[in-house]
């Protein structure tokens, strides 16, 4: 069981150190201006800090592009010959999965409680029905994500974090996959929709 883990903890820090290393091997002469400037020091915080608002920006303009009369559509409405997405997450779903995992996944970094009605083992909270209040969800999920990654140093990174069995570093990055892997799914509620994801507008399909 531990060669997975060494495997991905070996993947994370080539990520890390090369995101580290961007704009340290460019072309630019020494005595160009831009080389003269001095450069702001890159940390293990701030690349994660990146990823995070990267989805974050796709999955909340997502989430906006899809109309509220829309929002609890799934493509088992379509009654698809020889589909089968019968029992598959609505639109709104999808969206409080993405801020319920958020929590759960990020919570241990920052020592913020993780409360049950957020997680609903999964779900997020029964409450919240309009599309505004689901997006708000959404957006307070991934502002705990930047203060997860604010956490992340290059002596704790590697530790793991209290009440989990996952070292720090991959709970930061693991957030930020699983997002991207309902984010495809959202882009293709929109297309069945007819909408165009928003970080697909202006480019050719």
């Amino acid at each position: 069981m531990k060669q997975p883990r060494i495997l991905l903890v070996a993947a994370v820090l080539i990520f890390v150190i090369t995101a580290l290393g961007k704009g340290t091997n460019g072309n630019t002469s020494a005595s160009s201006p831009q080389a003269q400037q001095p450069q702001s020091p890159t940390t293990i915080a701030a690349t994660v800090d990146r990823q995070i608002s990267g989805i974050e920006k796709q999955i909340v303009e997502a989430a906006e592009a899809m109309p509220e009369d829309k929002f609890n559509f799934s493509p088992g409405s379509l009654n698809i010959p020889g589909a089968d997405y019968q029992g598959v997450r609505t639109f709104a779903m999808q969206v409080k999965h993405v801020g319920a995992s958020n929590y759960a996944i990020w919570s241990p970094l920052t020592g913020d409680k993780l409360l049950r009605e957020d997680f609903n083992d999964g779900k997020g909270p029964e409450n919240l029905k309009t599309k505004a209040d689901i997006i708000e969800f959404l957006k307070r999920s991934f502002a705990l994500g930047h203060k997860a990654a604010a956490t992340l140093t290059t002596q704790n990174m590697l530790l793991t974090a209290e009440g989990s069995k996952s070292i720090r570093l991959h709970l930061a990055t693991f957030a930020v996959a699983h997002a991207f892997d309902h984010y495809g799914q959202m882009v293709e509620y929109l297309r069945m929709n007819g909408i165009v994801p928003p970080a697909s507008r202006g480019k050719s399909d």
